[in-house]
């Protein structure tokens, strides 16, 4: 066969080629340039899903806004979440525009787009709100090029790749996606303080490059075109989703006297309106012709165990990332001598070996999927993940940093060991025609699951916080000479203040007790209030109890997804109809598919 991936998705028989697409003279070479692309792509998209979380102090100051101040929280959880969420709530979509209208073409529009709105970031001329609220939005269109990228990637691997390399191919991929999210953390960290527009106009170069090599390279596949668009899925799942998503944004944000929103009535309306208006989606997706999720795809055990152990994995993981962080920054760091300005980039540094351990285990634990199955390496994986987590654990609060890299490592390497052998399988699973929706699908489950993540993991934080911190800082500052009044107020901050401000490369005494304060206590009380050692001694162990907390959960998910993996059976590839002969005309027989235990 000429063509890659011809399978008669257009309509006619399988094997017989649309004028409209170029066939592929050199099968082995062009797989190559593929994978090359769509990790270039993959790559640019998530590492920017995580550059601002440690340019974010930058930004900020360079646009002349607090973000600590009550009223501007909005746009330090947008600026970080608002890509996350568009790339979670377009991904399906998208993947099945690629499957209708081309996965090379939508895969192409999102390279472009995306390279637009990285130069449109940097082009920022106002200050304050106007300049902050320019941002965010800006984020939501870049977040729309990364979903396009992200959706349409797999399924062009999928296409260019014999089954008994796709492991390989999807693992260096799905590799890049993780690692790239570390990888942004340095560079933000490098990039922001020359200056905070680096981290947004480095991509543009890149976006170029790339935009025109896809074009020039990538080639098409035949689809079906006769399908239609799902409006009323689209719309449904998009609301629903965005509301959920909303709802645990705000959910961790303090609302009158709580320490977290979960009672507001926005946040309330948001979740229930998201789960009504994503229970009418699935009712709609039963309903019409040509449904944007397939959910007779959740018939196939390989794509349906696949799909939740990456939600599983996801929740598991996304967000650790922030607490293992606010670790860092907030204590670990300024007890051995860091500047809280130096700290957010040398998290990043300190973060180094999750990252190795991902480039490391992911493509080699997807080429041995490609010979033995995805469920022993996935499987395997989230087992280890878990003992990671326990063991991480068992660390003091200010751990020796030897172990601590170890530990580090052994996630990373558990963390790759799943995802490249999972994501071979899902892919696997699918037929030609549903590869672009499925692996968007899949998508949406890893990226819903990050937002998601970041809610129960701040929720986590803030409870364990909530016991002792305020009993802690208020005897603290009291045995300092700060007043009872302004101790009792600092005392009575919501804790996600304290861990934002960790978080955000301030020095936390400074923020909660203000020059006013400071400036009535003499300079050797000042001087131990606001060193790099005190507001670290001061919440270790208020810190501690939530990190538990948290590990605890993480624990769990892994567990769970360890089990769900182990359900997926043996290795299982779809095999397109095959086309014969019968009583003078062609026959298209059953799908086939190989099983292996």
């Amino acid at each position: 066969m000429s063509v890659l991936g011809t399978d008669g998705a257009n309509g006619s028989r399988p094997g017989r080629l649309d004028r409209r697409y170029e066939p592929i003279q050199d099968r082995d070479r062009y797989k190559w340039i593929a994978l090359s692309n769509t990790t270039l792509g993959v790559l640019m998209a998530t590492i920017d899903s995580s550059i601002m979380l440690i340019a974010l102090p930058d930004i900020f100051r360079g646009i002349h806004i607090n973000p600590l101040l009550p009223g501007n929280s909005f746009y330090l959880l947008w600026m970080i979440l608002s890509f996350l969420v568009v790339s979670g709530v377009l991904v399906v979509s998208l993947g099945r525009l690629g499957d209708m209208y081309g996965r090379v073409r939508m895969y192409n529009l999102g390279f472009a787009i995306y390279t637009a709105f990285s130069l449109l970031l940097t082009i920022t001329w106002m200050s304050g709100r106007g300049a902050a609220w320019y941002l965010v939005v800006m984020r939501v269109f870049q977040g729309v090029g990364s979903a396009f990228l992200v959706a349409n990637s797999a399924a062009i691997l999928t296409d260019a790749f014999p089954e008994n390399q796709r492991g390989m191919a999807l693992g260096i991929n799905q590799v890049s996606a993780i690692s790239g999210s570390f990888i942004g953390l340095i560079l933000g960290g490098v990039l922001a303080p020359i200056n905070w527009r680096l981290i947004f106009l480095v991509s543009v170069p890149i976006g170029l490059f790339g935009t025109v090599w896809a074009y020039l390279k990538l080639k098409e596949v035949p689809r079906h075109p006769e399908a239609h668009i799902d409006w009323p899925g689209n719309i449904t799942f998009a609301l629903g989703l965005i509301g959920l998503m909303v709802g645990i944004t705000y959910g961790i944000q303090p609302h009158g006297t709580h320490v977290m929103g979960w009672t507001s009535p926005l946040v309330i309306g948001c979740l229930s309106g998201g789960v009504v208006l994503l229970i009418a989606f699935a009712i709609i997706e039963t309903k019409v012709p040509d449904p944007m999720f397939r959910l007779p795809l959740f018939r196939i055990r390989a794509f349906t165990a696949g799909s939740f152990s990456s939600l599983l994995a996801a929740i598991g993981r996304g967000g650790l990332m922030f607490m293992l962080i606010i670790w860092l920054q907030g204590i670990w760091l300024p007890l051995h001598g860091y500047d809280f300005a130096q700290t957010p980039l040398w998290a990043g540094i300190y973060m180094l070996p999750l990252t190795g351990g991902f480039l490391l285990a992911g493509p080699i634990s997807g080429m041995l999927s490609d010979r033995y199955g995805s469920r022993p390496f996935a499987t395997g994986g989230m087992i280890a993940a878990a003992v990671s987590f326990g063991l991480l654990e068992l660390l003091p609060v200010n751990f020796p940093y030897v172990v601590f890299a170890l530990l580090l490592l052994m996630n990373g390497l558990s963390m790759g060991a799943f995802a490249s052998p999972n994501r071979a399988g899902v892919m696997n699973s699918l037929p030609a025609q549903h590869r672009g929706v499925g692996a968007g699908m899949n998508a949406t489950f890893m990226n819903s699951a990050q937002v998601l993540s970041i809610g129960i993991f701040f929720t986590l934080m803030i409870v364990g916080l909530s016991g002792t911190l305020s009993t802690n800082l208020l005897h603290g500052l009291v045995a300092q000479g700060v007043p009872r009044a302004d101790a009792l107020r600092v005392a009575h901050l919501p804790p996600v203040s304290t861990l934002f401000a960790a978080f955000l490369g301030y020095s936390p005494m400074e923020h909660l007790l203000g020059p006013s304060v400071l400036h009535h206590l003499s300079a050797a009380k000042v001087h131990l209030l606001t060193s790099r050692s005190y507001f670290p001694k001061l919440i270790s162990s208020a810190f501690s109890n939530g990190l538990h907390t948290a590990f605890d959960f993480s624990v769990v998910a892994c567990l769970v997804a360890a089990v769900t993996s182990w359900m997926r059976g043996g290795k299982y590839v779809y095999r397109e109809p095959e086309t014969r002969p019968a009583a003078g005309r062609a026959e298209t027989a059953e799908p086939a598919v190989v099983e292996v235990s």
